[in-house]
């Protein structure tokens, strides 16, 4: 038999011990998000991004460190790099998976069909087969979209009201990693008619494309250029806008970040609001619903920016009217 005194002993050692049993536990507690992005490592917006996406997870109270750890790949616009990243990022069994952009969906999707998946900034998720419907995504995939083709027609509009000397538009895209370049031309035709202008599709593969196709609209005297939103010119915009600028091109981009970096106007989705989204639907995951439950949520926030300094060097003048309907001006 166990003496008073013994027990007594042996009950304090234990509960002594009971803390540092949890202590133990909470490894398991951590849990983990892949992060999967189509861009380089180097490219600013891509790091704003994460920025956003971790301190948005933060205020749903997942800490890095604490409860929650952030596995991050990122793409280069190569396939079979592509493919390796994604095949790494499976591998480490995160509890969900964030995708940025359309062209990282498949891989993803090729890899896992049990790991919950969140897409950002794709366009037409049901046509391309990612999702059975917006309102229920079925499967273990779920998101938020972008754009809706008809915003060809607002693109062409805002440009020509910019540069009304602008008579024939271009709208340049990669047919290969832009699932909706050809809808938008079509959106845009509308539009073009309307204002009685010519209007092209400008498909560019290899960045020597885009020169050609910038150059070409430039040497008309009346060109401008819509850049629909595709990786393939977000990966070499820098070329696009210092080209733009070099031919003196009015232009309009699908994201606030190319206005920022330069470019004349953008009219787009707020690619940072969509990442806190992002991140509170992954809150919702690791707290045990299905993604294919969770709708796929379309774009309501819409901004337009102006770049004054680029609007001088093209030698236009921004209405006042124009700069009150922007919500961003930039000096």
């Amino acid at each position: 038999m166990i003496r008073r005194r013994e027990f007594i002993t042996l009950l304090g050692g234990a509960a002594a011990a009971w803390p540092l049993a949890a202590g133990a536990q909470q490894p398991n507690s951590m849990r983990r998000v892949g992060v999967f992005m189509n861009v380089s490592e180097a490219d600013p917006e891509g790091q704003v991004r994460v920025a956003v996406l971790r301190q948005a997870l933060e205020k749903l109270g997942w800490t890095v460190g604490r409860n929650l750890a952030i596995d991050y790949r990122w793409g280069m616009g190569d396939d079979d790099r592509t493919r390796g990243a994604v095949a790494e990022l499976v591998r480490s069994a995160p509890d969900v998976i964030l995708a940025n952009g359309g062209p990282s969906v498949p891989p993803l999707l090729q890899a896992t069909r049990t790991i919950p998946i969140v897409f950002t900034l794709v366009s037409e998720p049901v046509a391309l087969g990612f999702v059975a419907s917006l309102a229920r995504p079925g499967g273990n995939i779920t998101g938020f979209t972008n754009v809706e083709p008809t915003i060809g027609s607002k693109w062409l509009e805002l440009l020509k009201e910019m540069a009304s000397r602008v008579t024939r538009f271009a709208v340049m895209f990669n047919p290969e990693t832009s699932t909706i370049g050809a809808q938008i031309v079509g959106s845009a035709e509308s539009a073009a008619q309307r204002f009685a202008v010519e209007l092209v599709e400008a498909r560019v593969r290899q960045p020597s494309d885009i020169e050609t196709t910038i150059a070409a609209l430039a040497r008309e005297q009346r060109g401008g250029l819509i850049v629909a939103p595709d990786s393939f010119t977000q990966y070499h915009r820098k070329l696009v806008l210092d080209l733009a600028i070099r031919y003196e091109l009015p232009a309009i981009y699908p994201y606030r970040y190319y206005a920022d970096e330069g470019g004349l106007m953008s009219y787009g989705v707020d690619t940072h609001h969509q990442y806190r989204q992002a991140a509170e639907y992954i809150d919702r995951i690791l707290r045990g619903e299905k993604p294919g439950d969770l709708p796929v949520l379309q774009p309501t926030k819409f901004e337009l920016v102006i770049n004054l300094k680029t609007a001088k060097a093209l030698g236009l003048t921004v209405s006042r009217d124009m700069q009150l309907i922007a919500d961003e001006v930039l000096e």
